[in-house]
């Protein structure tokens, strides 16, 4: 099992640029997936990035080029580099983790982020 909480989210204009981490505790991070979800009102929620145990990396469509997953194992950390922030951007991102055969079971509990125009 892995417990995960993220910090890092703000307030900024558009163009600047956030990062944000996702700290896990509990059974060895490196044998999970880990990924950014995020989630606007009256929006569905969407997978921003994912990073498998092994460290591909994958990223949407609509935030490719502009946002970079990427973990420190041996910190048991996970980020989200965001730069060139839209207000589109706008959302609740949050964390997840997926053991190997499983599904996103484990999510924390989430870190603002408002991009003003």
């Amino acid at each position: 099992q892995v417990r995960l909480v993220e910090s890092g989210g703000g307030l900024v204009q558009a163009g600047g640029s956030l990062r944000l981490s996702c700290t896990a505790s509990g059974r060895a991070f490196r044998n999970y997936s880990m990924a950014w979800f995020r989630r606007a009102p009256g929006r569905e929620r969407e997978r921003v990035a994912e990073i498998s145990w092994t460290g591909e990396v994958s990223h949407a469509d609509s935030v490719k080029g502009r946002f970079t997953i990427s973990r420190d194992n041996a910190k048991n950390m996970g980020y989200l580099q965001m730069d060139n922030l839209k207000p589109e951007d706008t959302a609740v991102y949050y964390c997840a983790a997926q053991k190997v055969g499983g599904s996103w079971g484990y999510w924390g509990q989430g870190t603002q982020v408002t991009v003003s125009s």
